[in-house]
């Protein structure tokens, strides 16, 4: 059972007991009012598992640089923002070395920064390895603005697409569907409720702001996008872009199909 939904049932007891939370766990079954949860499959644990731990390498690789950085800046010396992962030890460490007393202290940050980041560019690889060898992944890239990381996230947070009746309850599992507030005279829509798991949703908006700002290619969703862009500002037409890629990415799934530029677009 959805344990927030079962949380806030149960918190209409006065006295919180194990009896008491027995009780009221009998009586949501015995109505019905719960939401079941679906339990993913191995190979889905294991495809976020590989995910978690490229997303981890990668953030710790940045703080180790960030570290680098705001010690550096101490004595004077500030590493250009642009430097890239795969160039940042070849432009720091020689500065690094020509000063005995940062070299004693930075190096073996710097060391431990190198290992990090070649884990991860190994983890990178196989994630992508893994997206390529996956048929459904494959026709996922066929979408502008999803890529490995977006499709193999997407498809182990639904595992299997049958257990939606409708795609469009795909934005609203993953939280990208306004919440809203209503009672007698109040009717207060609100921003999006951001429930489910959070790494789609980040990687959708991810997609869907590469969709917007970077894809070069013209499609009926970009143009959907564009104008509520013009007229609603860019972060609600990336999330509404976001919403229209789950329920895209989910469709395309089901049906077998691949993106067709000159098919997509309507409300969100």
């Amino acid at each position: 059972m959805e344990a927030r939904q079962v949380n806030a049932a149960l918190s209409a007891m006065r006295n919180k007991t194990d009896k008491n939370d027995a009780r009221g766990i009998a009586q949501v079954l015995r109505t019905g009012w719960f939401s079941p949860v679906h339990m993913k499959s191995r190979e889905a644990h294991g495809v976020r598992a590989l995910l978690s731990t490229r997303k981890a390498l990668l953030k710790k690789t940045m703080d180790l640089a960030n570290e680098v950085r705001g010690l550096l800046k101490i004595f004077g010396i500030r590493v250009p923002m642009t430097v890239k992962h795969c160039s940042f030890d070849g432009v720091v460490r020689p500065l690094i070395e020509i000063d005995d007393v940062l070299a004693h202290a930075l190096v073996p940050l710097l060391d431990a920064r190198v290992i990090l980041y070649q884990h991860f560019l190994e983890l990178d690889r196989r994630v992508k390895r893994a997206a390529s060898q996956d048929e459904v992944c494959m026709r996922m890239k066929t979408v502008p603005g999803v890529g490995p990381i977006a499709s193999l996230t997407f498809k182990a947070a639904v595992d299997n697409p049958t257990r939606f009746n409708r795609s469009r309850t795909v934005g609203a599992h993953f939280g990208l569907t306004p919440r809203r507030y209503q009672s007698g005279e109040h009717d207060n829509p609100g921003r999006i409720s951001k429930a489910g798991d959070r790494d789609v949703r980040a990687t959708l908006y991810a997609a869907a702001n590469a969709l917007l700002m970077r894809t070069m290619a013209g499609s009926q969703i970009k143009s959907w996008g564009m104008r509520l862009m013009r007229t609603k500002g860019r972060r609600r037409a990336v999330v509404a872009v976001a919403r229209k890629l789950a329920v895209l990415l989910h469709r395309m799934w089901v049906d077998g199909t691949k993106f067709r530029q000159d098919q997509v677009g309507g409300a969100a």
